[in-house]
Protein backbone atom coordinates (compact mmCIF):
# COMPACT_ATOMS: atom_id res chain seq x y z
CA UNK A 1 0.00 0.00 0.00
CA UNK A 2 1.11 3.31 -1.08
CA UNK A 3 1.12 6.06 1.81
CA UNK A 4 -2.21 7.75 0.66
CA UNK A 5 -3.95 4.04 1.80
CA UNK A 6 -1.88 3.54 4.54
CA UNK A 7 -3.17 6.55 6.40
CA UNK A 8 -7.16 5.48 4.79
CA UNK A 9 -6.54 2.38 6.47
CA UNK A 10 -5.67 4.07 10.00
CA UNK A 11 -8.30 6.49 9.79
CA UNK A 12 -10.84 3.28 9.38
CA UNK A 13 -9.92 1.83 12.22
CA UNK A 14 -9.72 4.37 14.48
CA UNK A 15 -13.57 5.34 13.26
CA UNK A 16 -14.49 1.36 13.89
CA UNK A 17 -12.77 1.64 17.24
CA UNK A 18 -14.83 5.14 17.61
CA UNK A 19 -17.94 3.20 16.76
CA UNK A 20 -17.21 0.46 19.44
CA UNK A 21 -16.39 2.92 21.64
CA UNK A 22 -19.74 4.64 22.09
CA UNK A 23 -22.18 1.59 21.03
CA UNK A 24 -20.24 -1.05 22.36
CA UNK A 25 -19.80 -2.89 18.92
CA UNK A 26 -18.97 -2.46 15.53
CA UNK A 27 -15.46 -2.28 14.82
CA UNK A 28 -15.46 -5.51 12.17
CA UNK A 29 -18.70 -4.31 10.53
CA UNK A 30 -17.14 -0.60 10.16
CA UNK A 31 -14.12 -1.74 9.00
CA UNK A 32 -15.29 -4.18 6.78
CA UNK A 33 -17.77 -2.05 5.20
CA UNK A 34 -15.62 0.67 4.67
CA UNK A 35 -12.40 -1.44 3.64
CA UNK A 36 -14.13 -3.50 1.78
CA UNK A 37 -15.86 -1.02 -0.58
CA UNK A 38 -12.21 0.25 -1.02
CA UNK A 39 -10.02 -3.22 -1.45
CA UNK A 40 -10.63 -7.07 -1.90
CA UNK A 41 -12.86 -8.25 1.06
CA UNK A 42 -10.45 -10.74 1.44
CA UNK A 43 -7.50 -8.34 1.85
CA UNK A 44 -10.18 -6.18 4.43
CA UNK A 45 -10.95 -9.28 6.08
CA UNK A 46 -7.06 -9.84 7.05
CA UNK A 47 -6.67 -6.95 8.20
CA UNK A 48 -9.77 -6.33 10.92
CA UNK A 49 -8.26 -10.13 12.13
CA UNK A 50 -6.07 -8.86 15.05
CA UNK A 51 -7.57 -5.67 15.71
CA UNK A 52 -10.96 -7.41 15.82
CA UNK A 53 -9.75 -10.44 17.85
CA UNK A 54 -8.05 -7.79 20.90
CA UNK A 55 -11.06 -5.19 21.69
CA UNK A 56 -13.40 -8.55 21.38
CA UNK A 57 -11.26 -10.34 23.98
CA UNK A 58 -11.33 -7.09 25.87
CA UNK A 59 -14.89 -6.82 25.88
CA UNK A 60 -15.29 -10.56 26.50
CA UNK A 61 -13.21 -10.53 29.74
CA UNK A 62 -14.61 -7.16 31.21
CA UNK A 63 -18.04 -8.84 31.91
CA UNK A 64 -19.09 -11.14 35.46
CA UNK A 65 -20.41 -13.92 33.62
CA UNK A 66 -17.78 -15.43 30.55
CA UNK A 67 -18.34 -19.08 32.52
CA UNK A 68 -22.27 -18.90 32.60
CA UNK A 69 -22.00 -17.52 29.43
CA UNK A 70 -20.01 -20.27 27.64
CA UNK A 71 -22.36 -23.40 29.00
CA UNK A 72 -25.30 -21.42 27.85
CA UNK A 73 -23.87 -20.46 24.47
CA UNK A 74 -21.48 -23.19 23.63
CA UNK A 75 -24.22 -24.67 20.97
CA UNK A 76 -24.22 -21.73 19.14
CA UNK A 77 -20.40 -21.49 18.99
CA UNK A 78 -19.57 -24.61 17.98
CA UNK A 79 -21.85 -24.29 15.11
CA UNK A 80 -20.72 -20.86 14.09
CA UNK A 81 -16.61 -22.21 14.14
CA UNK A 82 -18.19 -25.30 11.90
CA UNK A 83 -20.38 -22.70 9.89
CA UNK A 84 -17.78 -20.39 9.42
CA UNK A 85 -14.50 -22.49 8.27
CA UNK A 86 -17.12 -24.09 5.55
CA UNK A 87 -17.98 -20.43 4.48
CA UNK A 88 -14.51 -19.28 4.11
CA UNK A 89 -14.04 -21.05 0.75
CA UNK A 90 -15.89 -18.05 -1.20
CA UNK A 91 -14.14 -15.14 0.87
CA UNK A 92 -10.81 -17.15 -0.35
CA UNK A 93 -11.98 -17.67 -3.05
CA UNK A 94 -10.29 -14.06 -4.27
CA UNK A 95 -13.66 -13.69 -6.71
CA UNK A 96 -13.48 -9.72 -5.32
CA UNK A 97 -16.81 -8.83 -7.41
CA UNK A 98 -19.17 -11.91 -5.99
CA UNK A 99 -17.23 -11.34 -1.97
CA UNK A 100 -18.29 -7.58 -2.32
CA UNK A 101 -21.79 -8.08 -3.39
CA UNK A 102 -22.21 -10.58 -0.26
CA UNK A 103 -21.05 -8.11 1.95
CA UNK A 104 -22.74 -5.15 0.65
CA UNK A 105 -26.28 -7.35 1.19
CA UNK A 106 -25.13 -8.94 4.57
CA UNK A 107 -24.65 -5.03 5.67
CA UNK A 108 -27.88 -4.10 3.77
CA UNK A 109 -29.62 -6.81 6.09
CA UNK A 110 -28.23 -6.18 9.42
CA UNK A 111 -28.49 -2.33 9.17
CA UNK A 112 -31.88 -2.53 7.58
CA UNK A 113 -33.33 -4.87 10.45
CA UNK A 114 -31.56 -3.41 13.14
CA UNK A 115 -33.59 0.27 12.32
CA UNK A 116 -36.54 -1.18 11.58
CA UNK A 117 -37.23 -4.20 13.96
CA UNK A 118 -38.66 -4.17 16.89
CA UNK A 119 -37.64 -6.02 19.98
CA UNK A 120 -38.61 -9.45 20.29
CA UNK A 121 -37.61 -12.33 22.75
CA UNK A 122 -36.81 -16.12 22.33
CA UNK A 123 -38.54 -18.56 23.98
CA UNK A 124 -36.55 -20.24 26.47
CA UNK A 125 -37.69 -23.73 25.06
CA UNK A 126 -36.94 -22.84 21.58
CA UNK A 127 -32.94 -21.77 22.72
CA UNK A 128 -31.83 -25.89 22.37
CA UNK A 129 -32.33 -25.77 18.61
CA UNK A 130 -32.18 -22.32 17.92
CA UNK A 131 -29.06 -21.02 18.96
CA UNK A 132 -27.03 -23.72 16.85
CA UNK A 133 -28.63 -23.07 14.19
CA UNK A 134 -27.84 -19.33 14.23
CA UNK A 135 -24.74 -19.99 15.24
CA UNK A 136 -24.61 -21.90 11.91
CA UNK A 137 -26.24 -19.21 9.92
CA UNK A 138 -23.63 -16.59 11.32
CA UNK A 139 -20.57 -18.47 10.87
CA UNK A 140 -21.33 -19.10 6.80
CA UNK A 141 -21.81 -15.41 6.92
CA UNK A 142 -19.06 -14.53 8.69
CA UNK A 143 -16.86 -17.27 5.87
CA UNK A 144 -18.59 -15.43 2.71
CA UNK A 145 -18.25 -11.90 3.90
CA UNK A 146 -16.28 -11.40 7.07
CA UNK A 147 -19.09 -9.76 8.93
CA UNK A 148 -19.79 -11.35 12.26
CA UNK A 149 -22.93 -9.84 13.00
CA UNK A 150 -25.77 -11.93 11.39
CA UNK A 151 -27.66 -13.37 13.08
CA UNK A 152 -25.56 -13.71 16.22
CA UNK A 153 -26.29 -9.72 17.37
CA UNK A 154 -30.11 -9.87 16.95
CA UNK A 155 -30.59 -13.43 18.61
CA UNK A 156 -28.45 -12.88 21.56
CA UNK A 157 -30.88 -9.41 21.98
CA UNK A 158 -33.64 -11.64 22.05
CA UNK A 159 -32.78 -13.47 24.80
CA UNK A 160 -33.02 -11.04 26.78
CA UNK A 161 -29.83 -10.99 28.80
CA UNK A 162 -29.10 -8.25 31.46
CA UNK A 163 -27.06 -5.10 29.94
CA UNK A 164 -23.15 -6.35 31.08
CA UNK A 165 -24.21 -9.84 29.63
CA UNK A 166 -25.37 -8.97 26.54
CA UNK A 167 -22.15 -7.04 25.76
CA UNK A 168 -20.23 -9.98 27.49
CA UNK A 169 -21.79 -12.35 25.15
CA UNK A 170 -21.76 -10.37 22.04
CA UNK A 171 -17.66 -10.45 23.15
CA UNK A 172 -17.96 -14.03 23.13
CA UNK A 173 -19.46 -14.46 19.88
CA UNK A 174 -17.19 -12.12 18.27
CA UNK A 175 -14.00 -13.60 19.50
CA UNK A 176 -15.35 -17.08 18.21
CA UNK A 177 -15.97 -15.37 15.19
CA UNK A 178 -12.62 -14.14 14.52
CA UNK A 179 -10.29 -16.95 15.43
CA UNK A 180 -12.89 -19.30 13.25
CA UNK A 181 -12.13 -17.15 10.74
CA UNK A 182 -8.50 -16.56 10.82
CA UNK A 183 -8.43 -20.37 11.20
CA UNK A 184 -10.64 -20.67 8.22
CA UNK A 185 -8.49 -18.13 5.92
CA UNK A 186 -5.34 -19.71 7.05
CA UNK A 187 -6.34 -22.95 6.35
CA UNK A 188 -6.96 -22.49 3.01
CA UNK A 189 -3.86 -20.02 2.65
CA UNK A 190 -5.30 -16.89 2.10
CA UNK A 191 -3.64 -14.47 5.01
CA UNK A 192 -0.26 -13.32 3.63
CA UNK A 193 2.22 -12.76 6.56
CA UNK A 194 2.54 -8.96 5.26
CA UNK A 195 -1.11 -8.56 6.13
CA UNK A 196 -0.69 -10.38 9.48
CA UNK A 197 1.88 -8.10 10.52
CA UNK A 198 -0.25 -4.81 9.13
CA UNK A 199 -3.30 -6.60 10.95
CA UNK A 200 -1.08 -6.18 13.94
CA UNK A 201 -0.09 -2.35 13.81
CA UNK A 202 -4.11 -1.51 12.83
CA UNK A 203 -4.49 -2.50 17.04
CA UNK A 204 -3.15 0.90 17.86
CA UNK A 205 -5.24 2.76 15.73
CA UNK A 206 -8.24 0.69 16.66
CA UNK A 207 -7.73 0.93 20.67
CA UNK A 208 -7.48 4.84 20.77
CA UNK A 209 -10.26 5.06 18.67
CA UNK A 210 -12.53 2.83 21.30
CA UNK A 211 -11.06 5.18 23.95
CA UNK A 212 -11.94 7.91 22.22
CA UNK A 213 -15.59 7.08 21.75
CA UNK A 214 -15.62 5.63 25.40
CA UNK A 215 -14.69 9.20 26.58
CA UNK A 216 -17.27 11.23 24.61
CA UNK A 217 -20.35 8.01 24.84
CA UNK A 218 -21.64 9.86 28.22
CA UNK A 219 -21.92 13.03 26.09
CA UNK A 220 -23.88 12.63 23.04
CA UNK A 221 -26.52 10.28 22.78
CA UNK A 222 -25.52 6.23 21.79
CA UNK A 223 -28.96 5.70 19.95
CA UNK A 224 -28.46 8.59 17.85
CA UNK A 225 -25.21 8.20 17.17
CA UNK A 226 -26.21 4.38 16.35
CA UNK A 227 -28.70 5.09 13.86
CA UNK A 228 -26.67 7.43 12.07
CA UNK A 229 -23.97 4.74 11.84
CA UNK A 230 -26.93 1.97 10.77
CA UNK A 231 -28.24 4.72 7.96
CA UNK A 232 -24.34 5.38 6.38
CA UNK A 233 -23.70 1.18 6.91
CA UNK A 234 -27.02 0.21 4.86
CA UNK A 235 -26.20 3.35 2.32
CA UNK A 236 -22.74 2.02 1.91
CA UNK A 237 -23.54 -1.57 1.95
CA UNK A 238 -26.57 -0.46 -1.06
CA UNK A 239 -23.97 0.98 -3.18
CA UNK A 240 -21.57 -2.32 -2.87
CA UNK A 241 -24.64 -4.01 -3.19
CA UNK A 242 -25.52 -2.86 -6.30
CA UNK A 243 -22.28 -2.30 -8.16
CA UNK A 244 -22.92 -5.42 -10.45
CA UNK A 245 -25.80 -3.29 -11.87
CA UNK A 246 -23.61 -0.35 -13.36
CA UNK A 247 -20.46 -1.81 -13.72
Amino acid sequence: MDTAQIILVAATFVLAGLVKGVTGMGLPTVAMGILGALIAPLAAAALLLVPSFVTNVWQLLAGPSFGLLARRLWPMMAALVAGTLAGTGLLASGDGALTTTALGIALVIYAGYTLAARPFAVPGAWERWASPLVGLVTGLVTGATGVFVIPAVPYLQALRLERDELVQALGLSFTVSTLALAAGLAGRGAIPQDQMVASLLLVAPALAGMAAGQAIRNRISPAAFRRVFLVGLLLLGAEMASRPLWS
